[in-house]
């Protein structure tokens, strides 16, 4: 059995990406959002008609009372307005406001510099597999 340099797979994968995403999270918060405000930001805007707040929740893999934290905060700032559906009034739909999208904008350039800062002295080869490599260790990890 080959020997294994380091620590164990699973304790150097969460370590690095702690740290990438405590510097992902400081280049946003710099930039006046924050991880979790981007990724709502994100995922709002990205979604093909306004999302509810469930669908939200599913996709940013949170739960309900979190992701209404995120929002209620988000919203008190004027990023989002949640509207309740005239069909159902259980259901609460999210869309960004123009502040909103004013700041997804920016943080969206700072997404996309911070992306280039990581993947420095990477070839697009090596960029390529790691993302193979990283959805690998995904699916081991999914039921």
């Amino acid at each position: 059995m080959p020997s294994r340099p380091g620590p164990p797979l699973g304790v150097r994968l969460d370590s690095v990406a702690r740290r990438v995403s405590r510097a992902f999270d400081e280049a946003m918060t710099q930039a006046g959002g924050s991880r979790s405000v981007w990724l709502v930001l994100l995922t709002v805007k990205t979604a093909s008609e306004p999302a509810t707040q469930r669908q939200l929740a599913d996709r940013l893999q949170l739960r309900g009372a979190t992701l209404t934290h995120h929002l209620a905060a988000m919203e008190d700032r004027g990023l989002v307005a949640r509207v309740r559906s005239e069909e159902d009034r259980r259901t609460v739909r999210v869309t960004l406001t123009q502040d909103g999208e004013d700041l997804f904008g920016q943080l969206r350039l700072v997404a996309m510099r911070f992306d280039t800062a990581l993947r420095r002295g990477l070839s697009d080869d090596e960029t390529q597999a790691l993302h193979g490599l990283l959805g690998r260790l995904e699916r081991n990890v999914d039921p």
